[in-house]
């Protein structure tokens, strides 16, 4: 009995440190960008200022290379004789506006993330993956996608000489749907997720219908 009752004790103590474990080792954007569930303009921003001439140019140099973008596109998207806005929201979450669109945002120093709306424009500047029918509502509902959703008949992830990293941004591709339904970063790389099959392998950031997807203009 003492055994069986130390067992059980294991197996439960085991269980709550790999929740802790996950718990603490999603990358920060998660915490922050589930904001855009409940992200109010009036509220939540804190001010706007003209980006610097040489900041800008720092933040070209990050899209062209985290980006599969060229420099003609990006040319289309941001002409270099227009200035970027930086709009600054709480949690350190800045969001970067053209004549009052928004065109991409950024926790901290991460990385710097499409809206939903300008990638939907120009659908070849992330590398894709694809969620089966049954996530679709979980996606738009601001959960994680699980491993099980990806790799399922329906699903899809590249193939192991296209191989991304845990930390790559990804856009959500959905089942059955012409346009992709929301923007996240990797937490697994694709093919540890073809072998673990489970768990969480994409951190959602930002899906169709949030509140920044809300937003047209600031």
């Amino acid at each position: 009995m003492a055994d069986a009752s130390c067992s059980r004790e294991t197996k439960s103590r085991g269980r709550a440190i790999e929740a802790d474990r996950d718990t603490h080792t999603q990358p920060s954007s998660s915490r922050c960008f589930r904001m855009f569930k409940k992200f109010q303009p009036s509220a939540d921003i804190a001010g706007q200022t003209t980006v610097k001439s040489s900041i800008q140019r720092g933040i070209r140099s990050a899209i062209l290379s985290s980006w599969k973008i060229d420099v003609e596109t990006l040319e289309e998207i941001w002409p270099k004789k227009e200035s970027i806005v930086h709009v600054k929201c709480r949690d350190h979450l800045s969001i970067y506006a053209l004549h009052g669109e928004p065109l991409f945002f950024q926790h901290f120093d991460g990385p710097y993330f499409p809206t939903l709306r300008l990638f939907h424009k120009y659908p070849f500047i992330l590398p894709h993956v694809r969620v089966d029918r049954g996530a679709i509502r979980f996606l738009l509902a601001g959960a994680h996608m699980m491993c099980p959703g990806l790799t399922s008949a329906g699903g899809w992830l590249p193939p192991a000489d296209a191989a991304l990293p845990a930390g790559t941004p990804v856009a959500f591709d959905a089942e059955g749907k012409e346009f992709a339904v929301g923007i996240g970063i990797m937490k697994l790389g694709t093919e540890e997720m073809k072998v673990v099959k489970k768990g969480v392998a994409v951190e959602s950031i930002t899906y169709v219908g949030d509140d920044l997807w809300a937003i047209q203009k600031l």
